[in-house]
This record gives C-alpha cells, sequence and structure tokens, in this order.
C-alpha cells in the first residue's frame, strides 16, 4: 500500500508519497495542473499500486482539475476538510508551515486514518455542484440586496416617502408596481408637471398593466405626497439615469438569481433526501435547495448533533473542576450559510404557525419560558435540524 498526500494550491499541487511502513518513497515535488502533469502522476500510482490511498485538501475550487482527473481515470480518492488537517497537525511540537511539510501531513494522515476515509463518489459531485451553485446565488442576492439599499437612497432624494405606498418587491421585477412607476415617471417634480388628471390617468393605465389593486386611492395618495414631499436631487438627467441603471440591476439580478435556484432545484430532486426536506413545515423551493447544499450528503454526520455542530448551532460544555458552565452561547464556528437558511425556516414557521409542527410547538415552548426571540428560534434550529437528520438516515437504513 502506498499513500499520496496532495496539498492543493491556486494552480499547482504539492504531491508526498510513502510505503505503507511510512518510509517516504517519493519526497515532495510541485506539480502543476496541467494535463501532462496529472496524467504522469496517475501512471505513475498505477505503476506502483492497485489500491492506493489517496487524499488531497477541499480547498474552494482549487482542487476540482485534480479531483476531475482522479475521478476520469478511475483511480478512487478522498477528499478532507481542511480544519480536520489543521488540528491533526496541532499534535506536532515545532509547528513549521510549507507545502511539502503538509503535503507529507496529509500522506501520513492518510496512512493512519485509511481505514475510515470516504472515497469520493458520483453522488458526491451532485452536492459539489449544489453547493457551487448555492454559493452563485448567495452572491446574487447579495446584489440584490446592495441594489435594493441604493435605490431606496436614490429615492429618498428624488421621491421620498413613496416606499410607504407602494412596497419594494424584487421577487418578479415586471409585476413590481414600484420598479415599473419609476421607470415611467422618475420624480415627484415630473408628477407635477404634468398635473393631476394627467398622472392619475396614466397611473392607471399602468396599474392596470402591472396588476396592481387599489389603482384609484393610492395615485391619489402618490399624487399627495408629490405636492407635499421636498426633493433633493430629482429634476436631473443624472438622477434619471441613476435610477433606471439601479432599476436595470436590480431586475437582472434577480432574474439571475431566479435562474441559480432553479438548477439547484433540478439536480436537489435527484437527491433522496430533498424529499423528506422539502416536507418540513417552513421549507420552500427557495429555501429547501440551499440548505441542501449546504448540509451535503447527510451520511457524513454521525448523529443530528453533529450536523448542529456543523452549523456553528452547538453550545460546547465548559467545565473546569469544580465549575461547569450551565449557560452556554452556540459556538459560530460552522457553516454560516445554513444557519441561516435555518433561520429563516424559524421565520417562515413563525408566520405559518402549523400547529402541528414539533419545531412550531418546541419553538413557541422556549418563548412562553422567557427566552428572547432569537434564542428561541436557534433553539428551533437545533431541533429542526435533528429532526431532519433522523428522518433523511431512514432512507439509508
Amino acid at each position: 500500500m502506498i499513500a499520496v498526500g496532495i496539498d492543493i494550491s491556486k494552480g499547482k499541487s504539492t504531491v508526498a508519497i510513502l510505503n505503507g511502513d511510512g518510509s517516504i518513497r517519493a519526497h515532495p515535488y510541485e506539480m502543476h495542473h496541467s494535463k501532462a502533469d496529472l496524467e504522469a502522476l496517475i501512471r505513475y500510482i498505477r505503476a506502483v499500486d492497485d489500491r492506493p490511498v489517496i487524499l488531497m485538501e477541499a480547498t474552494g475550487h482549487y482542487h476540482y482539475p485534480v479531483l476531475n482527473a482522479f475521478f476520469k481515470a478511475g483511480i478512487s480518492f478522498s477528499v478532507i476538510n481542511p480544519y480536520l488537517m489543521k488540528k491533526y497537525g496541532d499534535a506536532e511540537l515545532r509547528k513549521a508551515k510549507t507545502d511539502r511539510k503538509d503535503a507529507l501531513r496529509i500522506a501520513r494522515y492518510a496512512l493512519e486514518k485509511w481505514c475510515s476515509l470516504v472515497p469520493y463518489t458520483p453522488m458526491d459531485q451532485k452536492y459539489e455542484d449544489l453547493k457551487f451553485l448555492s454559493s452563485q446565488y448567495s452572491q446574487r442576492i447579495s446584489l440584490v440586496v446592495k441594489t435594493k439599499i441604493q435605490l431606496i437612497n436614490l429615492l429618498d432624494e428624488s421621491m421620498p416617502g413613496i416606499t410607504g405606498i407602494l412596497a419594494l418587491k424584487s421577487r418578479n421585477p415586471e409585476k413590481c408596481m414600484l420598479l415599473q412607476f419609476i421607470k415611467r415617471f422618475h420624480s415627484f417634480d415630473y408628477i407635477n408637471r404634468i398635473g393631476k388628471t394627467r398622472f392619475m390617468n396614466s397611473y392607471a393605465t399602468l396599474a392596470r398593466k402591472v396588476g396592481e389593486r387599489n389603482a384609484a386611492s393610492k395615485g391619489l395618495a402618490i399624487y399627495e405626497l408629490s405636492k407635499a414631499g421636498i426633493t433633493t436631487r430629482s429634476d436631473s438627467m443624472y438622477m434619471d439615469s441613476a435610477l433606471d441603471q439601479c432599476v436595470a440591476i436590480l431586475s437582472e439580478a434577480q432574474r439571475a438569481a431566479d435562474e441559480v435556484i432553479l438548477q439547484m432545484q433540478n439536480i436537489a430532486m435527484t437527491i433522496p433526501e430533498y424529499g423528506i426536506l422539502r416536507s418540513m413545515p417552513g421549507v420552500g423551493d427557495r429555501l429547501g435547495p440551499v440548505i441542501l447544499a449546504e448540509i451535503g450528503d447527510i451520511r457524513r454526520f454521525h448523529s443530528g448533533k453533529a450536523l448542529n455542530a456543523y452549523a456553528g448551532n452547538d453550545p460546547p460544555p465548559y467545565q473546569s473542576g469544580q465549575y461547569e458552565s450551565q449557560n452556554r452561547h452556540i459556538s459560530k464556528r460552522g457553516n454560516p450559510a445554513l444557519r441561516k437558511a435555518c433561520f429563516e425556516v424559524m421565520q417562515a414557521l413563525k408566520l405559518t404557525r402549523p400547529q402541528d409542527d414539533p419545531v412550531y410547538l418546541f419553538m413557541m415552548k422556549k418563548e412562553q419560558e422567557g427566552k428572547p426571540p432569537n434564542v428561541a428560534k436557534m433553539a428551533g434550529v437545533n431541533k429542526f435540524l435533528r429532526i431532519y437528520y433522523a428522518r433523511a438516515m431512514e432512507l439509508y437504513k
């Protein structure tokens, strides 16, 4: 048996190979992520051993070229969390850090823990794709939020108070009355210039096109607001241009986010535990794929407690001598995206109030005990993840 440790970095990796007795077979060397270098390593491994133990760290997207090369070659390998390697290296007295030493450390870990390493499988690729799309979705939504803030700041100058009458709903830009209103009127100064009759007729036509209700009352309220409001930078071609650009960016970012979430749904539907997750109250078509992407393969965790620890939602114990803490905060050392998505599930439960859902009832129980609302929600997240773990693991027994 040989153990191959690969320390991944951008565009290149450092490879170290150990014999079964722990002696060095190939001293650490640099391998570029090129077809020639990867094929040379694969040929060497096949010539030496038919069942090597190959281990690499999951380093963002930098390890994908090496991963794909081994996967296409049909060679079994494993991918490990870098934090585990960091804790493994903490046992050394002299904590030197170089790529060569890291590659040797990974190879030694593979040699010691080979029986507990989980081989990379085609199903793992689905989870990798979901995780990638989840990151893309987060970036698109971040752009949506930033653009919303910029647009509201512009409206405070050109149409102060308009968001109190027309809500900013970017989920469907073509049906958002405020976005269409901005594109049509731009400022209160323009509304005052065209007059009440012309504005009311134009607003009624726009409302019918968008499907907005109570057009007459809202139109009148907007006109009265335009007469009473004070604008600071409205009657300007620069403001008109800035508003049009914000609306266009917001609409395009939302459409891109919707496209990404649709791709995530298509992948999630091919994964067995997605049906379990989707059937839980509070989990919709958007949060379901995101939670599944952030959790990954449920079989990675040995218990619901471990899943909560991965989310950073566990209060780690603290005891020393006669002292034992009874009031611990959650660690927050884990996956913040998973924690955020599960928190949104709790918010959805507070809105829908499903009386037959154990998570909602548990959350209400904690609030009745005097827990702050956010503390009660995080307690609900803990129970939610435990229930999901138990139900999902039933599929694989």
